[in-house]
């Protein structure tokens, strides 16, 4: 039966931490993402030019399985939570470009892994704000999540490290964001 455990798992050493690094959106694309046969991907599509987001702070990224027995069915909801400093009339034309869009996106973490999110259906921009606060230390800044519902968790990307997401796969075309 395809369903059944093929492996254990021993207690893990506590050397993780928490956090993202950054994320990559790219625009949706029906291209396959190339897989080893542990589900890792070992290549973008071709041509793939990778938006980067570079993060400090309390963004955070969350899968959830929902599964029903009831049902027979079987899901995994992707929470991408980006909290962005700064107000710009550049990135509130690109947080409009979000929710008219379905990107996937590549969350990379402060442990050096990477995950691709929205793989098959993208994910969409199902909460977001744009905010001054209200207190001197508030956020001047966006909130934006991103959701995706995928058949698969998330897949990971095969040899990503903290110093690079791509570290042993064919690197996309890379656009990196200003400050201003």
């Amino acid at each position: 039966m395809p369903c059944n455990l093929s492996a254990g798992r021993n207690e893990v050493c506590k050397e993780s931490i928490g956090g993202l690094k950054g994320v990559y959106f790219i625009n949706y694309t029906t291209s396959s993402f190339t897989k080893n046969a542990s589900g890792q991907v070992t290549a973008l599509p071709a041509a793939t030019t990778a938006y980067y987001y570079e993060l400090k702070g309390t963004s955070a990224y969350t899968e959830t399985v929902n599964s029903s027995r009831e049902n027979g069915t079987t899901f995994f909801s992707q929470e991408l939570v980006l909290n962005l400093k700064k107000l710009t009339n550049e990135m509130t034309t690109q947080l409009k470009l979000m929710a008219y869009g379905r990107p996937q996106i590549i969350v990379w973490t402060n442990n050096g892994d990477a995950l691709l999110v929205g793989e098959q259906e993208g994910a969409d921009l199902t909460a977001g704000s744009i905010q001054t606060g209200a207190g001197l230390g508030d956020l001047y800044g966006y909130s934006v999540t991103m959701t995706g519902q995928e058949q698969l968790p998330a897949a990971f990307i095969s040899g990503s490290t903290t110093g690079s997401a791509f570290a042993s796969i064919s690197q996309p075309t890379i656009v990196y964001g200003s400050e201003a």
